[in-house]
């Protein structure tokens, strides 16, 4: 039964995954995404790891996605369907993706061939574990990590800041006004 829930989650993440890519509306492609990432929590749960699929949902269906709407939003970026752009590098795009994904199933079957986990026993995804895990062993990386967040969410509000002082040309003064300089009163545009 776990094996059937398993395939079933993994093709349900495989086919919203191709549908991330492949559909031409950016905000049903965010709502592909939610399926997806909903599918991996399951295959989570599944594995006994409990907590990292609550993370899963909390942080990156409940969090990312949301700044990923977010950002759609503060460019302007267009989020209805758009025409078919030109399909040139298709082809050579999905022969390097299947070259890929054909890559990374070989490391990972010759580096876990042999590697059985006991699930009535696991402590493996135990909140106490990951923990101990991220803080000690991962906390420079989760650390960088944090920061790397963090500047992008600066750089996004300074851009749709910078696009709202200049009313419609986001180029104009660019280098030559610093936020909260001469002629910002500090009011909201």
């Amino acid at each position: 039964m776990v094996q059937l829930l398993f395939v079933l989650l993994s093709l349900v993440a495989l086919g919203s995954a191709v549908l991330v890519v492949t559909v031409n509306n950016m905000v049903h492609a965010a709502l592909w995404l939610v399926v997806t990432l909903g599918a991996v929590a399951g295959i989570y749960l599944l594995l006994a790891a409990e907590f990292v699929a609550w993370v899963q949902v909390l942080i990156y269906v409940g969090a990312v996605v949301v700044l990923l709407l977010f950002a759609l939003m503060l460019t302007r970026a267009p989020t209805g369907p758009q025409p078919r752009q030109e399909r040139r590098h298709a082809l050579p795009a999905a022969g390097v993706a299947l070259l890929v994904a054909a890559l990374l199933g070989t490391t990972v079957v010759a580096g876990f061939r042999d590697v059985r986990l006991d699930l009535d026993t696991a402590v493996v995804g135990s909140a106490k574990v990951t923990g101990r895990s991220v803080f000690s062993d991962w906390v420079l990386p989760f650390e960088v990590l944090s920061v790397l967040l963090l500047a992008a969410l600066v750089g996004a509000i300074v851009l749709s800041r910078r696009s709202t002082l200049h009313d419609g040309d986001p180029d104009a003064g660019v280098g030559t006004q610093a936020l909260g300089g001469p002629g910002d009163s500090g009011e909201g545009a």
